[in-house]
């Protein structure tokens, strides 16, 4: 009898354990706000992201009933479909927006130079803010900045803002409340108010099976994240909030229309394997080890675990 067959398959099994190891290794828990920003700041350095993916981290829209969309494109659609639903629109060239967790500036880049806004994008990373502003051409300079700055102690005045906007920042932070005041006490009368989140399934509408609360433990441990909200708590967090007198928070869920983003973001790598093939072995093993996390993302929002809420007020209105 050949050997070959048992050979390959013992290979197969150590290389599919080595992946197990190297996946399951905890460097990306959340710690503090520092791991935080020392995660962003490895995955800017290492330009894996941005080479697959372009200048947006951010899930896509895929429109209402979802439909076959190119991801950079589809992430684009997000964009203009968040700025539409939050009304954000309603205000007019020059007005100021704060982008809260602004990546390397994709969006705050599109809320300049589509929408006539003056942007200030903050991030807590360094190496995502330095290589937001390199990304950011002369014409926009004026009009679309960024700063490295702590979310929940935001450096800025209060009312300082004509609308603010946060996409997929909110599980970062350990304090979902002082997130939100910090969200709304920058935020002028008469503001807008664009948030979407990744949100887990509320206690009150199904309590997690054991498998469900490893595969959150999971999510959380791989990306940074010391805890997620659900729609309900946030815009209870949101309406809670000392600055949010004439506030009134309407919610959405677009988790159908954001789904394909999840097998899209593996799939660019069979679309564009020069992205990752490009950075060398080091690039391509990173790669591979954020599939199980992606994959995991997928069956979690398939199944209702997960949510892509979005959020929208106007202050004072």
């Amino acid at each position: 009898m050949s050997l070959t067959p048992w050979v390959l398959g013992l290979a197969g099994l150590t290389s599919a354990a080595a992946l197990l190891r190297l996946w399951q290794r905890r460097d990306r828990a959340y710690q503090d706000a520092a791991s935080v920003a020392r995660a962003y700041d490895r995955w800017t350095e290492d330009a894996l992201l941005e080479n697959l993916w372009g200048d947006h981290v951010h899930l896509g829209h895929y429109g209402s009933p979802p439909g076959p969309r190119d991801f950079r494109a589809a992430k684009v659609d997000l964009v203009h479909a968040l700025v539409r639903w939050s009304h954000l629109d309603a205000l007019p060239p020059g007005s100021r927006v704060l982008d809260v967790g602004c990546g390397i500036g994709g969006s705050a880049r599109i809320l300049a130079r589509d929408y006539g806004f003056t942007v200030l994008g903050i991030s807590i990373s360094a190496a995502q803010v330095a290589r937001a502003t390199a990304l950011t051409t002369p014409e926009l300079a004026g009009q679309c900045r960024f700063a490295v700055m702590d979310a929940l102690a935001l450096e800025l005045p209060d009312g300082g803002f004509d609308g603010v906007w946060s996409v997929e920042a909110g599980p970062h932070m350990p304090d979902k409340q002082r997130y939100a005041d910090e969200l709304l006490r920058v935020l002028g009368p008469g503001g807008r108010l664009a948030v979407a989140d990744w949100n887990q399934r509320d206690a009150a509408d199904g309590a997690p099976t054991p498998l469900e609360r490893w595969v959150v433990r999971q999510l959380l441990n791989q990306w940074a994240h010391p805890a997620f909200s659900s729609i309900r708590s946030l815009r209870a967090n949101l309406e809670a909030s000392p600055y949010a007198a004439g506030l009134r928070v309407e919610t959405d869920d677009w988790t159908t229309a954001t789904l394909p983003s999840w097998l899209d973001s593996i799939a660019e790598g069979v679309r564009r394997p020069g992205a990752v093939l490009g950075l060398g072995p080091a690039a391509v093993l990173q790669g591979v080890r954020e599939i199980p996390t992606l994959l995991l993302m997928d069956w979690a929002f398939r199944r209702g675990l997960m949510q892509f809420g979005v959020f929208r007020g106007c202050k004072g209105g």
